[in-house]
């Protein structure tokens, strides 16, 4: 869960600049980001038009799948461009965590739009089992080569993103290019068989696969949506970091969740187990600052419970509880 562009984040929290996660490395890498995102997204924009006037004119169902995944990988590139322009802009006193989040929504859009083209071509497709037609196979060979290369270069683009987008985006690149592969090597051989059953077969093997690719990341979204722990062993290990800091008696209230996948935030309660003066203090939160930089956070709010001092945001019924599950998650 590291990720080289936040390193110098953790360095400025304990000044106080809570706000400042957009330092010149981080603002650097979300750029390149962009720029890779815009160059993926011309390219598969223009080549669907290709695409789909190339397979109304060969007749192919394999070649329309391919049409309709790259529509749907246009619509989803170009969303996700443009959110992830918008997710670079600095929070507001409204959005008091910034835009980051947006790039997570569009990752769930571009599922969507995956998950209803995938169903389409499957509606297509099943139907030509029983009545396959024989499609054009020079111009599906051409097709064929034109899109692994379109698509190879975008997907080579686009790797190296580190953002659930762009894991999202790659993934419709590179599965992209492999249905082109296919259609390559099915071309070549409905050119010297004749065989036209393989045609919708194709269509329909690398929909499924994309199905099940999608699904599982569309689920990894929904659980960051949902402010899921993006890490359950992150959690655990931040847990029992602070727990080893002297004078920390227990630990609750732990909330540790994502904005995008990559940019986490975390909560919580430490208690205290003696008397403490402001040079105590001050130490304490300085070894609380050392032992979670390496987690590289990008927002942290620790609140310290003093001995006999109440949490806050405890019902007395759930109190109990909580301490009872604590050290039961960690250990």
């Amino acid at each position: 869960m590291h990720h080289h562009n936040h390193s110098t984040s953790a360095s400025n929290y304990h000044k106080g600049q809570h706000h400042g996660h957009h330092h010149g490395a981080h603002a650097e890498a979300l750029g390149t980001d962009s720029t890779r995102i815009g160059w993926a997204f011309w390219l598969n924009f223009i080549f669907t038009i290709i695409e789909f006037i190339g397979g109304w004119l060969t007749n192919s169902v394999a070649i329309m799948a391919d049409a309709v995944h790259d529509l749907g990988d246009s619509l989803s590139i170009g969303l996700a461009w443009y959110l992830s322009k918008l997710g670079n802009k600095a929070s507001t006193e409204k959005y008091t965590y910034g835009f980051k989040r947006l790039s997570l929504m569009g990752a769930m859009i571009n599922g969507v739009i995956l998950v209803i083209g995938s169903i389409w071509v499957l509606s297509e497709a099943i139907p030509r089992l029983s009545n396959p037609e024989m499609p054009v196979t020079e111009g599906m060979i051409g097709l064929a080569i034109l899109g692994i290369f379109v698509n190879g270069f975008a997907a080579y683009k686009l790797h190296g993103g580190h953002s659930m987008n762009e894991k999202v985006l790659n993934w419709h690149l590179i599965e992209d290019t492999m249905g082109w592969v296919a259609v390559l090597v099915v071309a070549i051989v409905l050119h010297f068989v004749e065989w036209p059953i393989l045609d919708p077969i194709l269509s329909i093997g690398f929909t499924l696969f994309i199905l099940v690719n999608v699904v599982r990341y569309v689920v990894q979204t929904m659980s960051l949506f949902l402010q899921g722990v993006p890490d359950l062993a992150t959690r655990n290990a931040i847990s029992n970091t602070l727990l080893k800091i002297e004078h920390v008696e227990e630990i609750h209230h732990v909330h540790f969740w994502s904005l995008d996948g990559e940019q986490h935030v975390l909560t919580a309660h430490v208690v205290i187990n003696c008397a403490i003066d402001n040079d105590k203090l001050r130490a304490l939160k300085k070894e609380v600052h050392e032992r979670l930089a390496p987690f590289e956070l990008a927002h942290t709010t620790i609140e310290f419970e003093l001995p006999g001092e109440p949490c806050r945001d405890d019902n007395d019924h759930l109190h109990a509880h909580s301490h009872e599950h604590q050290h039961e998650e960690i250990n």
